[in-house]
């Protein structure tokens, strides 16, 4: 789900992140279930195990036979969905939800999924998660050929695709439109009579199906089924396509077969551990790949200890694989919500500990191996090592899960361009003084793939879409080959309408 249109750093420039705060966001997460009873709230149940996917805005939209209904409200799922009435303000037995988490200058509400527009054969709402590399290229198309519309989301564009196809039926309109995008995705849709669920050639992003007592669920990751206490079927294979109706579930696979690529930072940092993505436990992935990194970057040090949450697994893993003991040496504060703009400098260098607190009996007086899953621009980490020596550590060592990241996303990671990057502009030495560290050492694309059990890294046909990592995009850049070929910017504005 793309919000294109914003500066070029569109990374640090939304009105509500603190421009220092450089944790990467996944864009969304998506959920549907069909035939089951006041399925609103099942489909609220599920937006909550998948809140860490978007934390912006959520959404509903349900049928009832009868008519559409949905809501969408920006905020947390447990704020918006809340209260005895929900079913009744969503009636219906089959029902798509949306977590959203927006890059800068789409945080409004004409932008919260689910999407619903009226066709000539009934009514649709679609969820969507990913980003589409050639929505400019297509809404440049779509504009001239009169189509208008309402947000800079590029799922609208998949919408005016169906809309505008000239198939009979709904099910060849949704080929018909996704054989035009390119990119990575995993949408689920309801029509009148069916819930339809795709997931891109590639199989980028991640998208599953389960059974809920004999009722077809679909979701971005097995955590939201067990959260419903529905039963994991399989993972909805790359460039398949599921159509759920009275009759059953069916599959096609209406793309040119491909050899699947799936996102790896599923396993690094998106995905809750509890899930199982693509076949692998990303608790035991990220377990091994902590292992990995001992083995690699091991140091004499008195204690690991990981940077909440997401550095816990690998924490483990590494402190197992080293003899070191483990301890929370920072705890995290869970009831933090956004981070707001603090308004001076002073006052933002104590953001960090708005989540963050530093546990001074453990870290006072020790060598201390810190874990994190991944260094983007290295100011969050600066900040927590700063943190951690003023707790009384005589020596710090910084340890990423993950190997540099050195190329930016534009498959639904929001993440800087690539001059932001600490790992592609700096060397190991010239990072390590820059983050204040005795020593900074990264797990290797050799050791990530051997923890993810997926045999040597094939240069020639990667097994994971791991670009961050050695710029080997899986996909055609479409939008920027042709913002380059034009010597346009990057960041072309697509609405003058600010939403307040």
């Amino acid at each position: 789900m793309s919000f294109l249109g914003q500066s070029t750093d569109r990374y640090s420039s939304a009105p509500w992140r603190d421009p220092e705060d450089d944790t990467l966001r996944l864009e969304c997460g998506v959920f549907g279930v069909f035939g089951a009873r006041d399925a609103a709230a099942i489909a609220a149940l599920g937006l909550h195990a998948l809140q860490h996917r978007g934390q912006e805005a959520c959404g509903i939209a349900a049928f009832d036979g009868n008519r559409f209904h949905t809501e969408r409200h920006m905020g947390h799922v447990g704020d918006a969905f809340t209260g005895s009435d929900l079913v009744q303000r969503l009636p219906g037995n089959m029902a798509i939800g949306h977590t959203r988490y927006s890059t800068a200058g789409g945080s409004f509400i004409r932008n919260v999924q689910p999407m619903f527009a009226d066709l000539e054969t009934g009514g649709v709402a679609i969820a969507h998660n990913g980003n589409l590399t050639n929505f400019l290229t297509l809404r440049e198309r779509l504009v001239q050929e009169g189509a208008i519309f309402q947000s800079t989301s590029d799922s609208e564009a998949i919408l005016h695709l169906i809309a505008r196809s000239r198939k009979a039926k709904i099910v060849d309109r949704f080929v018909d439109a996704i054989s035009q995008i390119e990119g990575g995705y995993a949408l689920v849709a309801i029509t009148n009579k069916k819930m339809i669920g795709v997931r891109d050639p590639l199989g980028i992003r991640p998208l599953v199906l389960g059974d809920l007592d004999g009722k077809p669920v679909l979701a971005s990751e097995t955590c939201a089924l067990d959260m419903i206490g529905a039963r994991f079927v399989r993972d909805i294979e790359h460039g398949e396509m599921v159509v759920i109706e009275e009759t059953g579930v069916t599959s096609t696979k209406p793309f040119q077969t491909k050899a699947a690529r799936p996102c790896v930072f599923e396993y690094v940092y998106f995905a809750r551990p509890d899930s199982v993505v693509n076949g692998r436990s990303v608790y035991g992935v990220r377990k091994r790949m902590g292992r990995n990194l001992a083995k690699e970057t091991g140091v004499e040090a008195d204690v690991v200890v990981p940077v909440p949450d997401s550095g816990v697994p690998a924490a483990l893993g590494y402190a197992q694989e080293s003899g070191l003991p483990f301890e929370m040496g920072i705890i995290r504060n869970h009831y933090v919500g956004r981070t707001f703009i603090q308004p001076t400098q002073g006052v933002r260098e104590l953001g960090v500990r708005m989540k963050h607190s530093p546990n001074r009996a453990i870290l006072a007086g020790k060598r201390v191996v810190l874990i994190d899953d991944s260094i983007v621009r290295g100011t969050t980490s600066l900040k927590i090592v700063r943190m951690v020596r003023e707790a009384g550590a005589t020596e710090v060592h910084l340890r990423s899960a993950s190997p540099p990241i050195k190329w930016p996303d534009f498959y639904g990671i929001d993440m800087p361009e690539r001059e932001q990057l600490l790992a592609a502009n700096k060397s190991l030495e010239e990072m390590a003084k820059f983050l204040e560290v005795d020593s900074l050492g990264f797990l290797s694309v050799e050791g990530l793939y051997d923890a993810l059990e997926a045999g040597p890294r094939d240069p020639a046909a990667p097994q994971f879409t791991d670009h961050y990592f050695t710029g080997d995009y899986p996909t055609r850049l479409t939008d920027r080959e042709i913002a380059e070929g034009r010597n346009e910017a990057n960041d072309k504005q697509l609405s003058l309408l600010v939403s307040a």
